[in-house]
């Protein structure tokens, strides 16, 4: 590109914040040029005001950015924003830069229930970018607001989709065991999770067990419709600092083979569209034969992070096929997700050059 398209982020300091600016910090289409932050952080630098949570150090363009307050008007126009809002913060915020024309693209739950607000994964249902045309003239807004899956749902779907897509689907099982940086900072007690697992997180198992359907579902008359199939989970809590893992099992259409499976899986491309974008992962699933992977601390940075790792694939007694899923919660499920789909966004809308 000979010119990179602005961005912000929004709530910058927070942990899924910090992650936008690592990842944005090298990236070849898109340069982090605003940081919004909480009131205490206004006016100050970003270095001066974010206690840096990751392990690669916090980039040299953004230490000196200015915390903005979160306004249309501060930001100055820019095209693209990432929120690492909270939800009940999203759901105010995001609209108003939607309203001032701006793209948003969202790690927050505020909006994935909404019937012309896509949940993307570029690798999974790139078409259904297409309502944003139904979203504007529904709301009135020249931009749009464009939603990342829970951290969980991330992983499971694209396994779901190279599934649907080859054997058809019917009925769905899964339990996961999520990482403590699934909680956010400083999130889960000591107390409560060292020697321990904690089975509840709340909300959790409703936006597993719906937000895939969505996702594998269609367009209907300008809304979408939802997947024809039941999903049944149990969320966990587990002492992992990053990786969410999730014990799968499938019932299909057309019962398949371990073989057929690893081949499906292990072959799986995804939209064309997104193929070749930046975060595209590499590759797209990853099918691990070892008897006892994946495992988070040896295989959640597979493919930069964003690639799904899948292992333990074999015969389920009750419904047909189980296997174990990994994925890196806050790259691909949370920040890295955002911007793989801003680039989709960009492709498709023709405004990189």
């Amino acid at each position: 590109m000979q010119k990179k398209i602005p961005v912000a982020v929004l709530a910058a300091t927070g942990s899924v914040g910090q992650r936008f600016v690592s990842l944005l910090a090298d990236h070849p289409w898109f340069e982090l040029m605003a940081v919004t932050g909480s009131d205490r952080s206004i006016g100050k630098s970003y270095q001066e005001t974010c206690k840096w949570l990751l392990a690669d150090p916090m980039p040299e363009n953004a230490r000196n950015l200015k915390v903005l307050p979160s306004s249309a008007e501060d930001l100055g126009g820019i095209p693209i924003v990432f929120s690492g809002l909270p939800t009940d913060t999203a759901k105010e915020v995001e609209p108003y830069f939607a309203r001032a024309g701006m793209a948003v693209f969202s790690n927050a739950s505020a909006y994935r229930k909404e019937e012309d607000v896509p949940i993307l994964l570029p690798e999974v249902n790139a078409d259904h970018l297409s309502i944003l045309q139904a979203q504007r003239k529904h709301h009135g807004w020249s931009g749009s607001i464009v939603t990342n899956p829970n951290c969980t749902s991330t992983g499971m779907t694209v396994v779901l989709k190279a599934i649907q897509q080859s054997f058809g689907l019917s009925k769905v099982f899964a339990v996961s065991m999520q990482a403590l940086s699934g909680a956010g900072y400083p999130g889960v007690a000591s107390l409560d999770i060292i020697d321990n697992v904690i089975p509840n997180i709340q909300g959790e198992e409703d936006k597993v067990e719906w937000e895939p359907r969505k996702m594998l579902g269609k367009i209907l008359n300008d809304k979408f419709g939802l997947a024809d199939m039941q999903i049944s989970a149990h969320t966990n809590r587990v002492a992992v600092s990053d990786g969410h893992m999730v014990c799968l099992s499938v019932e299909c259409s057309s019962r398949p083979t371990v073989e057929d499976m690893i081949r499906v899986l292990s072959t799986y491309l995804g939209p064309e569209d997104a193929q070749h974008l930046p975060s595209a992962p590499k590759p797209v699933i990853l099918v691990k034969h070892e008897t006892d992977r994946p495992q988070p601390r040896l295989d959640r940075l597979t493919g930069n992070g964003m690639t799904t790792v899948v292992g333990r694939i074999r015969v389920d007694p009750l419904f047909h096929i189980k296997m174990v899923i990994l994925s890196h919660n806050t790259i691909r499920g949370a920040a890295g997700g955002s911007i793989f789909n801003a680039e989709l966004f960009a492709r498709q809308q023709n405004i990189i050059s």
